[in-house]
């Protein structure tokens, strides 16, 4: 058997870098983890799949996976067809 032990995981440069860029992202959307009364990402125009817990979020400010129950100031209602 080999000695080798496998370290523990930590963070690298490029986890810290993306952590501060969507956290400034986040703050600038008022992005929260639950919904704002009925408004919501899974019923709004930019939630790409509504039927998932976690999808793509389109808005051209995001761009980013939310989750459903989560909230943004650009939540748009989606238009009856």
């Amino acid at each position: 058997m080999s000695d080798y032990e496998i370290p523990p995981p930590e963070p690298k440069e490029i986890d810290e870098k993306l952590s501060m860029e969507l956290q400034i992202l986040a703050s600038n959307a008022v992005l929260k983890g639950h919904p704002s009364g009925d408004e919501k990402c899974d019923n709004c125009l930019y939630y790409l799949d509504p039927t998932q817990e976690i999808s793509y979020c389109w808005h051209q400010k995001l761009r980013i996976l939310v989750g459903g129950e989560w909230w943004c100031q650009w939540w748009e209602e989606i238009p009856e067809e």
